[in-house]
């Protein structure tokens, strides 16, 4: 077991980051745990994908992120984050999931697949990219469902269809048919593509499928899953597609199962927003504060890097109140 640190932070995502920057700027020890490697959902996106943010909103610590285009890239803020971590030196603990969390009087026991560590408070900012919505019909169990997406090679010459119509959807659908599906049909619950879709995106999508390049299928959904075909129900009736992949751009939610495990109240909101304090980010539960996309429950648009970044300073500022109290 090691020496009690003084802020343990669940998830070495970007915020994961900041709150350890944070943490070392104010002189308390730190450890920043993940069941991934270094910002695990950014890793994960897929491998051609441009943020939406410009550079200068992701950077981190006082660390400058240049890129070389007015978007950066995955490929870029990997770079990034690597030298985030490198320059500030923070202690990360990767592919290491974290399981039981116990208080013992004023600590936190967390123990992780690789060992047991003694905490004075916890940070979680483990985001929302691990646990997709599932579509809950028949053969989403088949091999050639996906809920993440990593590239467009696998899918050449196959006919494939995407669920969903936000950013991620609209850029698959995109990318798939430019690199030679042979065919690309969109589902869509709603009437007409998002509008979040990222505004020199959203001509595109829309031509393509008014073109017929792309199909879209919208009010509409899929019933069941079929090794060779797809059933989905439309405004016209039910239709059965040749179909060799589906891509289930669905979108992800946070692991409410581990926040209740540890004691966070979940808000009996459409979003099931977690209980916590606006100004200080700690949650119901003592000394166990949330920080980044965490935050928004379902509403997972409502935290960025960009707007969350502040979430680090408010929850070191009050952890060096609650200790100026004590040795006063």
């Amino acid at each position: 077991m090691t020496k009690p640190t003084d802020i343990l932070i669940i998830g070495a995502g970007p915020i994961g980051l900041a709150c350890g920057i944070e943490a070392s700027k104010a002189g308390m020890s730190h450890v920043i745990i993940d069941k991934g490697c270094l910002v695990n959902s950014l890793y994960n996106y897929p491998k051609n994908m441009t943020f939406f943010s410009t550079s200068d909103k992701l950077e981190v610590g006082g660390v400058p992120f240049i890129s070389h285009n007015p978007k950066p890239t995955r490929a870029e803020s990997l770079e990034y984050f690597r030298r985030v971590a490198s320059s500030w030196k923070l202690n990360t603990k990767l592919y290491e999931p974290v399981g039981e969390v116990n208080k013992h009087a004023d600590l936190y026991e967390v123990n992780t697949s690789k060992g047991t560590y003694l905490t004075r408070s916890i940070v979680i900012a483990t985001g929302f990219y691990d646990l997709p919505f599932l579509l809950n019909v028949p053969g989403e169990n088949l091999p050639k469902v996906k809920h993440y997406y990593d590239e467009p090679h696998p899918y050449y010459d196959m006919d494939v269809l995407v669920v969903g119509a936000a950013n991620s959807s609209v850029d698959v659908a995109l990318e798939t048919w430019r690199k030679g599906a042979k065919s690309v049909t969109m589902v869509i619950r709603e009437k007409e593509i998002n509008q979040r879709v990222k505004y020199w995106v959203r001509p595109d999508i829309d031509n393509r499928i008014k073109e017929g390049s792309i199909t879209a299928h919208f009010e509409s959904s899929i019933t069941e899953i079929n090794e060779r075909t797809v059933e989905i129900m439309t405004p016209e009736g039910p239709k059965t597609l040749e179909n060799d992949f589906v891509l289930a751009m669905t979108g992800y939610q946070p692991d409410f199962t581990f926040l209740r495990k540890v004691g966070v109240e979940i808000g009996a909101d459409e979003f099931m927003t977690p209980k916590y304090d606006e100004q200080t980010m700690e949650t119901n539960v003592e000394n166990i504060y949330l920080a980044g996309v965490i935050c928004g429950g379902l509403k997972t648009n409502s935290w960025f890097i960009e707007n969350s970044r502040v979430h680090a300073e408010m929850i070191v500022e009050d952890l060096k109140k609650k200790v100026g109290s004590i040795e006063a």
